[in-house]
């Protein structure tokens, strides 16, 4: 019997991630197309249908052979509908995709949040471990996360549960955030939010290497303080450490809501899971209740880019079958 696949992908703001899924969920094929925002977005799932079709024409495979589309975007999602609440980046409002997508593909699809989806996709294949209690967290330009209950992942009342990236760590005073929130976790455990401490570490002391990167270079990123903390540097190693309480406490308080057996940190920024994970794990110790802190092990993200059209492909498999 001709064995099938999933087809599972992971929309960002940039790039389009497709991939050819196994039911197992390994992957056959994988690929990239870049995301086009203009037309507020109304190009998006023609040119997916399009990459499928040449996709199956270069392998030389018939589309019977494809299960169903899985797909994660960015924002809330109406999960009954298939319908995104917003996405702001993609000029998105309450948008249908999963009527679009399979009017485009003729593929039923299934839609979810893709930090939800990174997350299941750590769950099924990667550092989850097939735990069925898990917290994800997703640090790249903002921060996402995904929180798996009983093996499902928790959606809430309209779509927007697991924001992590939105807790609130600075009541008063803390830096705008893109949800119109000030003092969002986001706003300092993102890569834009490790930069923006720097910065304004800078203006206090030029004492630190990063003082001289940012003349030489007239930016910094967010490797360069995780760099520059890994040697030693004063000011970097301030900086994420103030990161790993942010980052500790918050997952600490939403552990102790859901008791989970594995807490996963992906994304860009877990790159330096080296300096990141031991102080994360000090602060998760001092705020978690204990029985939760027992009951956690934390750990890096092992699928990194594929955990979103694996977790994709995992939600084909569960409701399309």
């Amino acid at each position: 019997m001709e064995q099938k696949w999933f087809v599972g992908i992971d929309l960002g703001g940039t790039t389009i991630k497709m991939a050819f899924v196994t039911t197992e969920g390994e992957i056959q094929h994988k690929w990239e197309i870049p995301t086009d925002i203009s037309q507020n977005g109304e190009l998006i799932t023609p040119h997916i249908a399009s990459s499928l079709k040449q996709k199956l024409q270069q392998l030389g495979v018939s589309k019977d052979k494809l299960i169903g589309i899985g797909m994660g975007a960015p924002g809330p999602v109406d999960m009954e509908n298939g319908i995104i609440y917003e996405a702001i980046n993609l000029g998105w409002k309450d948008y249908p995709l999963k009527d679009k997508l399979e009017k485009a593909t003729g593929l039923k699809a299934v839609i979810d949040n893709d930090a939800n989806l990174a997350a299941i996709g750590e769950m099924w294949k990667g550092a989850g471990e097939g735990a069925k209690n898990l917290i994800a967290i997703t640090l790249g330009t903002g921060v996402g996360g995904g929180i798996i209950a009983n093996g499902d992942i928790i959606h809430g009342v309209n779509g927007a549960a697991g924001e992590i990236g939105h807790y609130t760590s600075i009541p008063e005073g803390g830096s705008p955030c893109n949800c119109g929130k000030s003092g969002c976790l986001e706003t300092i455990a993102s890569a834009t939010g490790i930069v923006r401490q720097a910065m304004e570490q800078l203006k206090e002391t030029s004492n630190s290497s990063l003082d001289g990167l940012v003349k030489q270079k007239n930016k910094l990123t967010a490797k360069d303080v995780l760099d520059a903390a890994r040697v030693g540097d004063k000011l970097a190693s301030t900086v994420i450490d103030q990161t790993c309480f942010h980052l500790g406490l918050a997952v600490a308080n939403l552990s102790n809501g859901v008791n989970p057996e594995k807490i996963v940190i992906g994304g860009g920024v877990s790159r330096a899971g080296d300096i990141l994970l031991p102080r994360v794990k000090e602060y998760f110790q001092k705020y978690a209740f204990p029985r939760v802190a027992m009951g956690a092990d934390i750990a890096i993200a092992t699928l990194g880019n594929d955990a979103g059209v694996i977790g994709a492909a995992w939600l084909v498999k569960t409701k399309i079958g």
